[in-house]
Formats: structure tokens, sequence, C-alpha cells
């Protein structure tokens, strides 16, 4: 009689006084699960109990004892191996909460089981389990670094993610390493969300040409990125367009980095730049300046257009097959009046418009039309670095040329040496030019160069 009365209580959920060892022995063998499930959620009940319910055989008494606090550890461990999903992500949620809050003082096999238990829960097939610990885990800095570390390097990024981006327990150490090996796609980028990235994880986020994870880094406001490596991507910036809007909203930009900035982006990112309370006055007349030559330079191709008649051939920027008159002319026009210089030509790769940069590099190294532009077609570093050292441009100059007008790929792009210096011989940059002009047939013949080299 009495124990139909406590299955009635379980199933109304009435309020009961503590049970006795034998009343609690007779309950978890009830042939009724619906009463051994309400026993297996008492807090109150002996440990020894609790675990012998951890191998009862309905999952729903499990699941119980998977989120009982008062669960014993052993039936915890049970249960991380149970075949039950659910049973799995419950023990995973509570102790990912408990594991933290073991102390020196708490018994060493206690400490020793609950991560025992952690480990094989982050190691489980679901990955479901894994995110659970992963979220119960990521902000907690008494976290245990093993078990985090696990987490991190996981293959499911829904897992790693949040650790990746919150877990104070990661040291720069940890996350460059991960940076370096990381084996799928998309911990580079949640690496780029942590607040106050360090220069260290910085370089090495920069170091992984990762597109997507540098505009992640560029767009937290956080991240501690030096001058030199904001040099890196603003020199790659102008070709990927993601890149454009958060490198305008960075705080702290140097008038250097504004100003070349200001040359590529859209018109609107310029006004955006513009509005910023931290640019100082002259930088302010910069952007002014160039909005202004922008309007004058689409003034000018309207103009030159009505009078050639000249209209889009529809092979867009990678068209090679004619340079209209009215590139050569401009480059002559600004050679003459000493304003051909490396801005110029970078406006021009701004602005797409690589037919002058063509007929620059060609008025100013002196060399045929049909040579620069063979260089281009040939994607040819060692050759592009030979016109721009004949052009006389500077050596860093000549690694943006490689990537943004011959679409060099930036790892085999060729670097200044020594920060600065041609890293080829005067003899290897002649070669190829040599090399390239007997590609062009009849150029021989051509007309002396419009200018030597100094």
């Amino acid at each position: 009689m009495k124990a139909a009365l406590n299955r009635i209580a379980s199933a109304f959920k009435l309020p009961r006084k503590p049970l006795s060892y034998d009343e609690e022995k007779q309950l978890a063998r009830d042939a009724d699960m619906t009463v051994r499930a309400k026993l297996a959620g008492r807090e109150d009940v002996r440990p020894e109990i609790l675990y012998y319910l951890a191998e009862d055989p309905a999952p729903e008494v499990r699941r119980k004892i998977a989120s009982n606090a008062s669960s014993p550890r052993h039936a915890d461990l049970i249960l991380a191996r149970d075949g039950d999903d659910v049973v799995r992500s419950d023990v995973a949620g509570k102790i990912a909460q408990l594991a933290p809050g073991l102390s020196a003082d708490e018994q060493e096999q206690v400490r020793r089981m609950t991560y025992q238990i952690l480990e094989i829960l982050a190691r489980d097939q679901l990955p479901r389990v894994r995110r659970i610990l992963a979220e119960t885990l990521k902000d907690m800095s008494n976290a245990p670094h093993e078990i985090i570390g696990k987490l991190a390097r996981d293959t499911d990024i829904d897992v790693a993610g949040p650790v990746l981006r919150s877990s104070p327990v990661l040291t720069d150490e940890d996350l460059i390493e991960i940076i370096r090996t990381c084996p799928i796609a998309g911990p580079v980028a949640e690496i780029s969300r942590r607040a106050n990235v360090g220069e260290k994880v910085t370089d090495a986020i920069i170091d992984t040409d990762d597109v997507e994870a540098i505009g992640t880094l560029l767009a937290n406001p956080s991240a501690q990125i030096r001058e030199e490596a904001l040099d890196r991507i603003i020199d790659r910036a102008p070709e990927i367009e993601s890149w454009h809007e958060p490198l305008a909203r960075r705080p702290k930009l140097s008038s250097m980095a504004v100003t070349k900035i200001a040359r590529f982006v859209a018109d609107s990112l310029i006004e955006v730049m513009h509005a910023r309370g931290d640019i100082d006055p002259s930088t302010v007349a910069v952007l002014k300046s160039e909005l202004s030559n922008r309007l004058d330079r689409d003034s000018d191709s309207r103009k030159t257009d009505d009078k050639t008649g000249a209209k889009d051939d529809g092979k867009g920027e990678g068209n090679f097959d004619s340079l209209p008159e009215a590139a050569i002319a401009r480059a002559r026009r600004l050679y003459t009046q000493g304003k051909l210089k490396e801005d110029a030509v970078s406006e021009a790769l701004a602005a797409g418009d690589r037919r002058f940069v063509a007929a620059a590099l060609a008025v100013l190294s002196g060399l045929p039309l049909a040579l620069v532009e063979k260089v281009a077609e040939s994607k040819s570093a060692r050759g592009v670095v030979a016109i721009c050292w004949k052009a006389n441009f500077a050596m860093r100059f000549a690694t943006q040329l490689q990537i943004r007008y011959a679409h060099i790929a930036p790892n085999a792009a060729i670097n200044p040496a020594d920060g600065e210096k041609y890293p080829l011989t005067p003899e290897e940059m002649d070669w190829q030019i040599d090399f390239f002009g007997t590609m062009v047939p009849g150029e021989a013949e051509a007309k002396p160069p419009l200018r030597s080299r100094a």
C-alpha cells in the first residue's frame, strides 16, 4: 500500500518526506519506469541508489541520473559512455559546470574521475555532446587546459568555434600553434574575433593569407595589428573588396595608411574616413583632393570617349588586344609635366585602369609596350620586377604591381631585400628584359626609348 502511495505521489509531483533506505531500494526496483525516473531525479537519494539507476534499462531513467547534480562520479563515468545521445549530452552539460569548481581540497580521486569524464565526453562521436561541453566551458577561466585544448582543435567548427572565440584558458602559444596547424576552414577566423588579440597572434593570422580571417581581424577594433603588418594588408587590399570597409573604419590609422586606403576604396568609404574624428587636418585635405581628382578623371574620360567614339569592348580589365591611344597620350603628357610617378600609377591601379598602368610602365621604362603587356600576360614576377627597376620605381611598389597589375599570387610575388632593395642583380633584370624582348617580334626596330634609365 505504501509503495502504491509513493507511486501516486511521484506521478503527481506531490511533496514527500525523505525516503528510508529500504524505500529507495524498493522504488529503484519498481516495475513502473515512471516511478524509477522520479526517484532518479531526486537529489536526496543515496549515492549507491543513483549509481544503481545509472544502469537502468530505460533511457528516461538514465537521463534523470545524467542531469542529477547529486549523482556520484562513478555513475557519471558510466553514463559518459552511454549509448543514448541525450544521456551523454546531459552528462556533458552537468560535468562541464561542476568541473571548474573542484578545489584542491577535494579528494584527488573525485577530481581525477571528473576530468576523466570530461576527456571521454570531449572525444564523443556525437558533435552535439562536444558542443554542449564547449559552450559550457568557453568562458570559464579555471576550466581544465587539456580539455579546452582538445575542444579548440576539434574538427567540427561548431565545437571549436566557441572555445577559440572566448576561452581565457588558451594562451598566445596555443592560438599560434592552432593557426599554423588547423586542418579545417574556420578556426583562424574564429580566433580573429577574440577580444584583444595580441600582435604575435595577429601576425600569425596575417601570415596565413586567409582572406576571410584577415577581414574579420580588420573588423575587430580590439585586435592589435602592427603598423608594418597593416601596411602589408593595405598593399594587398585593392584586389580584395571585402577588406575595404573594415580598413576604412579601422581605428587609429596613420595618415600614411589613410592616404593609401583612399586610393582604392569606393567614394562612399572615402566619405566614411572623411567623417572620422581622429584624422588630422592635412590628411582630411588629402581625402578631399582624392575625391576631387576622381571627379576630374571621370570627366576627362567621358570627354575622351565622346571625341574618339570609344566603346567598351566587353573584354574587361584583362584585355590586352589593344591599348587606347588616350592612355599613351595621357602617360606621355604626365611624363612631360613631371607627374608620371608612383602616385599616378597607384591611382590607376585603384581605379582598375590597367591600360594606363601598362602605358605608364612603357613610357617610364622606355620599353616597348608589347613587352610590358607580354610580361603581365605571362604573370612573371621577375619580369615585372625588371620593368619596375627600369622605370625607377621603388621595390616595395614593384611588389604591389606584381600582385595588383600582373595578378601574381601574393605567396609567389618577389619581396624587397632588406625591406626596400631590389633582390635581383642588374644583370638578372637585364636578362629578363632581353628574354621577353625575344617574344615580341618586330620590337627590335621600335623607336628609341622615351626615357633612359639614370
